[in-house]
Parts: C-alpha cells; structure tokens; sequence
C-alpha cells in the first residue's frame, strides 16, 4: 500500500532541485509578506511617549484629523486624513478646564519660532546658530520644569532666556534684545534667565537648541494665532486620578471641540507628525504590501506549479500501477506540508531584518518620529506562514488535479506530450483580465489627478493577471513572433525555436516572472522620474525671478518691503509655502487630496514679474482675500472652473471656500494652490516666509535677508530636494523588482535542471557542448526579450494614462536607466541558464 506521506518525503529526497527552488520561492514570499505585515502593525499600533507632557496627567487639543465619511448605515466608512500642520484650540478653555473637579490649574500651551535681528541701537546681540529660537509660554514652566535662576516671570514685551543663550550673549535681566517673530519685529527687555526643565527641549519648529519665554497674554499674538493654544495642559490635584480628571475635564469642555487626552495618546499631541507616520507606515505595510502579496503570491505559485508539473511522468506512472487520484492528491499536498512551513519560518527572520531596516531608513529621513519604534508580534508572522501554506496547497492541487484525474491508460501518454489547450476555466479567467485591464486603461486615460494613479494600480494588476493566467498561449504567440529571427541563427538557433514553440508552458513559467520584475520595476520607478522630470521642467519655465532668497529658519514677514526699497528692484514676492486639504470626487469615492500651496504677499501683478504660472483661464490680477489661483489637474479632479468656489480645508483644519479666479498649468513644479499670503498665515505654525522672490537688483543688496540665488540655482536645489522622495519608489521597485528577478532566476534554474536528461541527449546524438549551450543562450534571450516586451507594454499601458491624468504630460523614461534595466533582466537570464547547464553537462564531456 503506498503512504502519500512515504511519498512525498521520497520525492523531497531523490528531486532535491525542484524543492529547493520551491522552497526558495516560498521562503522569498515569506519574507514579503512577514516585512509588510510588520510595517502595518507598526502603523497602527504607533505611538510616542509624551515628553513636553510628561507630568501633565490631561492634556485637551483639537482633533488633529479631518474625518471623511463615506457611504450609510452598513456601509460607512470614515477616513481620517492628518492635518498638514497643528490645528489649535482656544485659549479660553484653560480656564474652564481648570474649574473641572480635581484639576489644580491649567494652562494654555503655545510652541512657536522666533529669530534673531539685527539689534537695535542699545540692544544685545543674541549669537544663536542659525539665528532661530523655540519659544514657549511661561506659564507652561508649572509641567516642564525649566526654572528661573535670575530675574522674574516676562510680562508684555519681556523674554526670559535660557541659560546658555543668556551666556552666549553676555545678557542680563534689564538688557535689551531684538526678535522677529509672526507679528514682526520688536524690541524685549530681559525679565529673567531660566535653566531648561526636561520637557523645554525645541520641538518640530524649525529653531535651534535655544529658547525663549513670552508671557502668556502676549504669546499667541506673537506666535500669530491671537486667542488660539496648542493645547490645554490639565494638572490635577493631589490623589486624583488620570482617567477621574480626563472624565471631569471632558464634561467641562464638552462641546468645544477639544479631545482629551491621557497615556500615550499625550505624545501625539506634542508630535502632529505621528499622523503622518502611520498613513506613510500604512501605505506601505497595507497597499504596498497588498500589492507585493499579490506578487509573491503569483510567483511562488508559478514555482510550486512548475515543481508539480516537472513530475507529470511521476504520477502518470504512480497511476499506472494502481496509485488512486485521492493518494496523488494527499501526496501533493503532503509535499506542501514539508516545505511549505520550514520554508516561510526561515523567511520570516530575514523578514523582521528588512522590516526594521526599512522602518530605520523612514526614520533617518524624517518620515516618522524618533521615539516611535517597531512592532514586531507573531500576528504578521503567523499570516506569512499560512499564506505561503496555502498559496502551495492551492497551486500544487491546481497543478496535480489534471494528473490525478486522468485514468490509468492515459497517464503516461499525456504526460509525454504537452497539452496544447489550456483549461476552459483559466482562459476565460484570463481573457476577462485582459479586458478589465483594457478597460481600465481607458478610464485612467479619462481621469484626473488620484483618480488616475488609481485606476492605473488596477491596469498593472490585470495585465500581470491576464499574463500569468494565459501564459502558455501568451509564450506559444510570443515564440512563433520572436522565433522567427533565430532560425536565421544556424542550428542552435532553430533548436531553441523549435523548443520554445513545443515547450509553451515551460517558456511560460520562465517568462511571468521577468514580466512582473520589468512591469512593476518600470512603473514604480518611472512614476517618479516622470513626476520629477515634469516638475523640475515646470519650475525652470515659471520661475522667472533674478534672484530668490532663502534661509533654513524662515524669512522674516516684512522681508519682501525691505527688499521692494532695495536700489533697483521691481518686485519683491514673500512666498509662504505648505499644504492644503482639498475634497474630490463624490459619494463612495469622496476623498480628500493634499495641495501643495503657496501664500503670495503682494498683488497677482508683482506675482506675475516673478513667476509664470502659465494661465489658461481667469486672470491673476484678482488674487486676493478669498480668492484663489489653482493648477488644472486640481481644478479637473476637484471639478470646478473660474468663478467656482473651491471648498478646501487649510493647513490647521480651518474650512474655507475661496472663489477661483484663475486656472494655470505649472502647479507640479510650483504650486497647485495659489493665495493670498495674508488668508494663510494665521492657520500655520510658523509665520515666517519659505523664500523670497525678487525682480532686479543686485545679489549684493539682498544679502543681508539670507542666502542669495537665481533662479536656475535655486531650481537645482529644488531638485536635489525631491531626489529624497524618490527613495520610497525605488525602495518599492527594488523590493517588488529583486523579489521577481529572484523568483525569475529560481525558475530558470528549476527548469534547465529538469532538462538534464534532454541536455544529455543532444550530447549523445553528437551535439557539441558548445552548441547545447548556444541552444540555452537562444532560448535565454528569447525569455528575456518576450519578458521585456510584455512588462514594458504593461508598464506603458500604466504609465501613460497615470502621468497624463496626474500632470497633463506624458511620461519620461531615462534611457539609460531603462537600459540598464534591460540588461539586467538580459544578464539575469543568461546567468540562470549557463551556470546550471555548465554544471548539467559535466557527466557528459
């Protein structure tokens, strides 16, 4: 009686090749899966310990999310979007929370940036690195604990310094220094000196190690929110309990729109950029990972199919002599067991080191906060397993029903000849691929900005579908079209024709793979340089300044009038740039896109000397107090026009529905949004201007404002810049890529392996070693070519559409680096293929 699991260790034992390469597959999916999983649940278990609110037991803020809500009933959905900057409560609250039972005091807390100036006659000169300064509240000393050591607490137009600042400066209580700040520039008396408590270290502003106290009743002004907090610090009385002061200071605030906050949920509040963190940390642990599952997924399946397969003759014989469809079945699925688990528990520990080192590279760029750490459980583990589990549970029953069913007579003729019909099953599955696919490029090609890169994610999965659904028809099409120049090749070349056209599911099993790593490789990749390409093109047109002025710390507010008297200018434009929140589409699609925006000082006619938006509709000579400017991808998602009102959330949540008043075509490289400076700057945390933007004068003159550039210098730097975030796409791509060449180079060697007994052949018939090799070569570079055309019309069929919804241009491929990608997949194949044939034919030189 045969033992399916007496079986299935024999076939582990006398066809170590083919497991080995399944085992590899199966372990490289592993590691995808375990690396995503764990960035998901770092995402969503993300949190940082409070440390300005360390001993701050309450702590009530606004909510820093926009909700979006879509759908009813049953299927509601609600999305939270972070905020680009902080959104801020009333400063009033502090005093009704402080009436809440067991709460001794609180106070309204206010973080802001401040700078040096040039000291007025009589004053000290404040020797700060890079001339910023974080400043704080007094009031807030009662949690922080930063104490005085000379002088007293500031009133209005006093500072007290730190320490160090104090000593750098020779400052003393009575001195005199001179700070811009959002409401300008002005001169402070020095109240007193104060060593920094542990939780006074500068936050996300900007500033330097030094800091600066306000007294409370000036600081909002100064910070240029007048009335408006950060939050409200809730200290509590003795023997009063977190959660008993949380529940009475919620009911004491309740319908002010402040939450209230205990825990951990404290360190979210003095770091907005947790927010962001989690929505990065999700995107790619949950659609990244998606996608890289969906991948891995298609390729380990393709291996464990392509094992089963290679053992046809096997279980036609096992038939033969009486084995029963249930033994080939179990046995199948035994094989499966042995491998599968030891395979996807050694993927895993690799998994945790890419995951952390993935997270660490996030971190140093300052995509997530430093105290946030990687969460590591068994939970994604445990998914990887299983889903490698069943992913060869399924495709070894795909692969072996057809082996298991065929009655005993048959066996061993049909597993001689390769069957030239596909399942009716799998070709209408492919066939429907194929026309999703289609029909989603045409939706992409019709859409606008994320509804574009939406739709385009669902072209590249349905073409990869089709591909790997119809690859045997896919090859035998593709081996008829490419074999016809290798018959030209002498004899090597028209045996490799002759074995492609013959041997299509074989040249199937080889080509997906090289599909998947060029398809996502080129999409992910030139998604980026495509965007960059444009943007940078963009910028050069329409910065049309002689001279842009930036510093690290900000601009000062009356920068552009001191630079308008400089001898010479005739314009001079402060430009305030960050982000806004602008709802597109409608119903179950209803969601909210962030713009980058810029907040222009001066009219939209000294706009105009510095920068050529190229405007297609309205004029910018209305630009003004609620009347806006917006680039024509944003107006075409948004679905509004000239004389529309555009309702947008801005930077701290604030709703607004500005008039539109011109459309133009430069937003990627400048900025989808244009405003009125004045409509924007209360609703950031810091009021100083991002660069300077002047027409005429003299390098010389502007100097002292900051550092002096043109326009062109300025453009490279900008360049230069967004280079950071072309990381993440070639991180994706490199992942995704080096995942399917891996898988690509598994298969080849799984299947040259296999040919051992042809190979021997053609060297008994008389064939030279030579020219067995040359065969393999041919029969490589017509992989490689099939590979490249499919997954390069699957990129283009992508990329097209996406980057003409997204930015109005089609897309730009670097030919350099599509070549080398060319060559690599080229080298790959032909590495595959001689080092196992070169081995193969050693028994028979």
């Amino acid at each position: 009686m045969m033992r399916p699991n007496g079986l299935a260790r024999a076939a582990v034992r006398f066809k170590p090749a083919s497991f080995a390469g399944t085992f590899l597959a199966l372990l490289m999916s592993a590691l995808i899966v375990a690396a995503c999983g764990i960035l998901l649940e770092t995402g969503l278990r993300a949190s940082v310990p409070a440390e300005r609110y360390a001993k701050v037991p309450v702590v009530a803020a606004a909510d820093q999310y926009v909700r979006v809500v879509t759908g009813s009933g049953e299927d509601r959905e609600e999305e939270a979007v972070p905020l680009p900057d902080r959104a801020r409560v009333d400063a009033g609250l502090a005093a009704k929370a402080a009436t809440a039972p067991g709460a001794a005091t609180a106070v309204a807390d206010f973080t802001f940036p401040v700078r040096t100036a040039d000291p007025a006659p009589g004053s000290r000169e404040l020797p700060v690195p890079g001339g910023a300064l974080t400043a704080h509240g007094w009031g807030s000393h009662a949690f922080t604990g930063t104490a005085l050591t000379t002088g007293s607490a500031p009133h209005d137009g006093e500072v007290v310094l730190d320490a160090g600042t104090a000593r750098a400066a020779k400052a003393a209580v009575g001195d005199t220094v001179t700070l811009r700040t959002a409401a300008g520039r002005r001169d402070f008396r020095v109240a007193g000196v104060a060593e920094a408590g542990p939780g006074d270290t500068p936050l996300n502003t900007g500033a330097g190690g030094a800091l600066a106290w306000f007294a409370d009743t000036q600081a909002p002004a100064l910070a240029g929110h007048p009335g408006r907090a950060d939050a409200i610090a809730v200290l509590a009385k003795p023997g009063t309990r977190a959660e008993a002061l949380a529940g009475s200071v919620r009911t004491a605030l309740a319908g002010s729109g402040a939450d209230v906050h205990l825990g951990d949920d404290r360190g979210a509040v003095e770091d907005p950029g947790l927010g962001y963190a989690k929505k990065t940390l999700f995107g790619i642990g949950g659609s990244f990972g998606g996608i890289a599952t969906i991948v891995a997924i298609f390729a380990a399946a393709g291996t464990v199919a392509l094992s089963v397969s290679q053992r046809a003759r096997e279980f036609a014989l096992l038939r033969a002599v009486g084995a029963t469809p249930r033994q080939i079945r179990r046995a199948v699925a035994s094989e499966a067991l042995l491998v599968a688990p030891l395979a996807g528990i050694a993927g895993c520990l690799p998994g945790i080191g890419l995951a952390h080192w993935w997270f660490g590279q996030l971190q140093d760029r300052g995509a997530i906060p430093e105290a946030v750490r990687v969460h590591v459980s068994w939970i994604p583990l445990l998914v990887a397993v299983t889903t490698g589990l069943l992913t060869a549970l399924a495709a070894g029953w795909a692969a072996g029903r057809r082996p298991a069913r065929t009655k005993p007579g048959q066996a061993l003729t049909e597993a001689s000849v390769e069957r030239l019909r596909p399942g009716v099953v799998r070709t209408v599955l492919g066939v429907a691929a194929l026309v999703g696919g289609a029909i989603l490029t045409g939706v992409s090609a019709n859409s606008a900005g994320d509804d574009a890169a939406g739709a385009s994610l669902g072209v590249v999965m349905c073409f990869m579908l089709a591909v790997a659904l119809l690859g045997p028809l896919v090859a035998r099409v593709c081996a008829g079209l490419f074999g016809l120049p290798l018959r030209g090749a002498g004899p090597a070349g028209e045996l490799a024709a002759a074995n492609s056209r013959t041997n299509a599911r074989r040249l199937a099993s080889a080509i997906t793979p090289i599909v998947l790593a060029m398809a996502f490789a080129s999409t992910l990749v030139f998604m980026h340089t495509s965007e960059s390409h444009i943007a940078d093109k963009q910028l050069r047109a329409g910065l049309t300044a002689d001279h842009v002025v930036t510093d690290p710390a900000g601009i000062p507010v009356d920068a552009a009038a001191r630079a308008a008297r400089a001898p010479g200018v005739e314009a001079a434009v402060g430009v305030l740039s960050t982000q806004v929140l602008v709802p597109v589409g409608s119903g179950e699609f209803a969601a909210l896109q962030g713009a980058a925006v810029q907040g222009v000082s001066g009219s939209g006619a000294d706009l105009a000397k510095v920068q050529d938006l190229d405007v297609r509709e309205g004029s910018l000579d209305r630009l003004g107090a609620d009347r806006i400017a917006i680039d024509t991808t944003l107006a075409t998602s948004a679905g509004v026009g000239v004389g529309d009102p555009l309702p947008l959330h801005l930077p701290d949540g604030t709703k607004a529905s500005p008039e539109v008043v011109a459309v133009y075509g430069r937003g990627l490289g400048l900025a989808t949004v244009t405003m009125d400076r004045a409509s924007l700057a209360g609703h950031v945390t810091s009021g100083f201007d991002s660069t300077l933007l002047v027409r005429g004068g003299s390098e010389e003159s502007l100097a002292a404002l900051g550092e002096v550039t043109d326009a062109s210098g300025y453009a490279t730097g900008r360049s230069l810049d967004a280079e950071l975030g072309v990381w993440s796409n070639n991180t994706m791509a490199a992942v995704l890529g080096g995942f399917a060449a891996v898988a690509a180079v598994n298969t080849l060697v799984m299947t040259v392996l296999d040919r051992r007994r042809e190979l021997g052949t053609l060297r008994l018939v008389g064939s030279t070693r030579r020219q067995v090799l040359q065969m393999l070569h041919w029969e490589g570079l017509l992989v490689s070519a099939v590979g490249v055309t499919l997954g390069t019309a699957i990129a283009a069929a992508t990329l097209i559409p996406m980057i003409r919804g997204l930015t109005g241009d089609g897309p730009y491929v670097p030919p350099l680096l599509y070549g080398s990608f060319v060559a690599a997949a080229v080298a790959l194949v032909l590495l595959a293929v001689t080092l196992p044939a070169r081995a193969a034919l050693r028994r028979w030189s």
